[in-house]
């Protein structure tokens, strides 16, 4: 007989969310792993975070893949270059391309398949480039600002290091209640060419780009900032609600529901 605690534990939308590559220094093994502050923000928010390893089959990842109901996107290094046709140019960072490889192809699949996405850091530079658009490889280097976005070490990260302005007819901004906030700042790319069904809800002063979200009705969020190291801030977790809400929505429309 099935409990009532198993049938609220089955209600929650499962979240997948691709890992990013580790390798032990001390033994050389690899791990795949992602950090705790982006699975507690979900399951905060009443979903259930599930990790999607790196380096497995097109088939295994499809049985995964068709067991989540969302996915998120989180931050890390670099995407590389030759996903939105560049070369690696000199002040390109760090990159995962084991990660990538796992991180476009089930991107793609949600962009197509409908399911919801929010995209953090890195996240909203991959969900740009797996719609079809591009990224500065380097702000400092292709933008004319005097702003740093970069994180510097030794700042919490949680320090507000700039204001972000946003679009008041958006959803983001609905969700948040507010047209203007301050935020963190822990990258050095940006979003260059905007893909193709997504808009620019959200600049920094300097005029990069902060935030984007879907033209249509669909969940397709990205944020430059990390929401989930501002605990601090209770509107925060109002993007994470509304993410999972969104992937409830689209877990109960696919089941028929």
């Amino acid at each position: 007989m099935e409990t009532k605690q198993s049938m609220s534990n089955d209600s929650r939308p499962v979240i997948g969310i691709p890992a990013r590559s580790i390798v032990d220094a001390s033994n050389g093994f690899r791990y795949s792993g992602i950090p705790l502050t982006y699975s507690n923000a979900v399951e905060r928010a009443g979903g259930a975070p599930v990790l999607i390893p790196l380096h497995l089959s097109e088939e295994t990842l499809e049985a995964i893949y068709s067991r989540i109901d969302a996915l998120l996107l989180a931050g890390g290094v670099d995407v590389h270059p030759k996903e939105f046709g560049e070369d690696v140019m000199p002040y390109c960072g760090e990159i995962d391309t084991a990660r990538d490889e796992t991180e476009l192809r089930v991107t793609r699949w949600a962009l197509a398949d409908g399911h919801p996405i929010f995209g953090i850091c890195r996240g909203i530079q991959m969900l740009n480039v797996a719609a079809g658009g591009s990224l500065y490889q380097d702000i400092p280097a292709q933008l004319k600002t005097e702003q740093n976005h970069s994180y510097r070490q030794g700042d919490p990260y949680n320090l507000r290091a700039h204001p972000v302005e946003l679009e008041p007819t958006s959803r983001v901004a609905r969700w948040l209640g507010a047209p203007a906030l301050q935020v963190n700042s822990l990258h050095h790319q940006s979003l260059k060419q905007v893909a193709p069904g997504l808009r620019v809800i959200a600049r920094a002063p300097d005029g990069v780009i902060e935030a984007v979200e879907s033209e249509n009705d669909q969940f397709r969020v990205g944020v430059q900032w990390h929401p989930e190291l501002l605990e601090d801030d209770a509107r925060m977790a109002k993007l994470f609600e509304a993410f999972v809400a969104s992937a409830s929505e689209f877990r109960a429309k696919r089941n028929g529901h």
